[in-house]
Formats: structure tokens, sequence, C-alpha cells
């Protein structure tokens, strides 16, 4: 069954289905460039589905040829330089909640790009846990012409996929990385054709979400600890989520399914 989220805005658009909560910039005749309404929609929802026990992974995506431009620029020429500085950089630090939640987030989040994923989208896109491009999607960090130093969280997460170097050159160049240099270099999981680029994706979100959420839940939070902490603090929290994990209902079901030979029901506890 599909059930239809209201978001408070028809430039963003959420499904929920087979526990993956589909979310869509839908801006189509821009790109999909994201407007403040879309910036709160993303925020709110986010933030509530991460509460939503029917929900055990994020999936966002573009509607029509791109995943977003990024900032409206056209808006951005309107509006000029911001008129208070402080009030913009909080403006902004509130913003960067939405890559803080999807990556801290105990669920799997996916990106599903066919098209453009640039500037600050290109960053939303790289907070996601995995990315699946269709063979038109490309990734631009743009910033550097726009004459600004980036947002988002693009520099950390970007840094993290490729190391320093690479980050560096694709930052300061601001060129245009296609789909199969993406995935070569690890920022793309998976490259598909553009017409089965829905498919794949949610076909990804699904199998993931089928998953038991407990141990999905321990085992993000195991590899994003692994990003910043060193190998001994890991261990120590690796020994103590596994026998955790040992005690729940979801690890006898998938013990007894195993033994059955069948798919494993879990639920969560």
């Amino acid at each position: 069954m599909s059930i239809d989220r209201e978001t408070g805005t028809p430039e963003i658009l959420c499904e929920v289905r087979e526990r993956v909560a589909k979310i869509t910039f839908n801006r189509p005749e821009a790109k999909n460039a994201l407007t403040m309404d879309m910036k709160e929609a993303l925020y709110c929802l986010v933030r509530d589905l991460e509460a939503d026990s029917e929900v055990g992974c994020f999936l966002l995506t573009g509607e029509g040829t791109a995943f977003s431009a990024g900032g409206d620029t056209k808006r951005m020429k309107k509006e000029g330089k911001p008129p208070v500085m402080e009030d913009r950089q909080r403006q902004l630090r509130w913003e960067h909640e939405l890559p803080r939640m999807l990556h801290q987030s105990s669920k799997p989040s996916i990106a599903a790009l066919p098209g453009a994923a640039a500037g600050a989208a290109a960053s939303i896109a790289l907070s996601c846990d995995l990315r699946i491009a269709s063979e038109r999607g490309f990734l631009l960090m743009s910033f550097a012409k726009l004459g600004l130093s980036g947002d988002y969280g693009g520099s950390w997460f970007l840094t993290q996929l490729v190391g320093p170097a690479k980050a560096r050159e694709i930052y300061f160049t601001s060129e245009r990385i296609d789909a199969e240099t993406c995935r070569d270099l690890g920022i793309f999981n998976r490259v598909v054709p553009a017409e089965k680029l829905q498919d794949e994706a949610f076909s990804l979100a699904a199998q993931i979400a089928s998953g038991p959420p407990i141990a999905l839940r321990w085992m993000k939070a195991n590899l994003n600890r692994a990003l910043v902490e060193d190998l001994e603090t890991c261990l120590h929290y690796e020994a103590d989520r596994m026998v955790r994990g040992a005690l729940t209902d979801d690890y006898v079901e998938a013990v007894a399914a195993f033994a059955e030979r069948r798919k494993p029901d879990f639920k969560g506890k």
C-alpha cells in the first residue's frame, strides 16, 4: 500500500511504500532548484519520518531530468548580498540540519540522481549513505563559479569519499564529474540506464528497508563512528552492539528463518 505524506508544498512530494519514504524534488521546470519552501519541507519530513517505525529507508530523487540544480541562481541574483550577515549565517546553520540529520539518521538513505546534482543539492546527495545514478547523472560542486566556498557539508562528505587531494581538485575546478567517473571514484555506488533508475533505486531501498531495523541502526552508527574514532573505540562499540543484537527478537527470527529457508519477518524488537 502506498501512502502520500503531506509536505506543505507541491515542490516536495513524499510517498511511503514498502517501508521506503520516497522524497521527490518537484520543480522540474527549474531543474528542481531549491527554494525555502522546499528546504523547510525537507527538514520537517526527515525529522518526522525519523520517528516513524513504518519507514526503514529514505529515498531522495528529483522529478524530470535533474536531481537538483542546487541554489536557485535567479533568486540569488535578485536578492543580491545578504543584508545582515548574522541573520543569513543563522539561517544557513539551520539549513545544515538537513544533511546532518540524513547522515546521523538511524535509517539508511539513498539519493537517486536522474541528472545534475549541483551545489547544495550535490552536498545533500553526498550526505546520503548511498547514491545510484542514471548514465546521465553527474556531480557539480559549482560553488567556485558563483564566488562561494560551499555549504551543506559537501567538503566533509566528499573528502570522506574520495580523499583530500581529489576533493580539493573537484572543489577548486568546479568541473562536472560524469556518472562513470563518479562510480570509479566511489561517489556513485551504481550507474544504471536512465529508464531503469527509479525502479532500480526503489528496489534497492526496499531491500534495505526490509532488513532488521535495530541491526541496521547500529550498523550505520558503527560505520559513522569509523569515520572519526580509532580502532579500539570501534571495537568496543562493535562488541557491545553485537551482543545486544543477539538479545533481540529480530535475531531469533533471523536464525529461525535461516534454518527454515524462508525470508525473515523483522519487527524491530
